[in-house]
C-alpha cells in the first residue's frame, strides 16, 4: 500500500467549487436583503 504524503493532492476542482459555492452564497444574502428592504419601503 502506498504512504500518503501530506499535502500533495491535487485540490484545485475542490478551490473551484468552493470559490462558486461562496461567491453563490454572498449573491444570495445580497439579494434577500435588497429584497427585505425594497419590501419594507413598499408597505411603509
Amino acid at each position: 500500500m502506498a504512504e500518503h504524503e501530506q499535502g500533495s493532492m491535487d485540490i484545485k476542482a475542490q478551490e473551484k467549487t468552493f470559490d462558486g459555492f461562496v461567491k453563490f452564497t454572498t449573491y444570495t444574502v445580497i439579494g434577500i436583503l435588497v429584497f427585505l428592504v425594497l419590501l419594507a419601503m413598499i408597505n411603509g
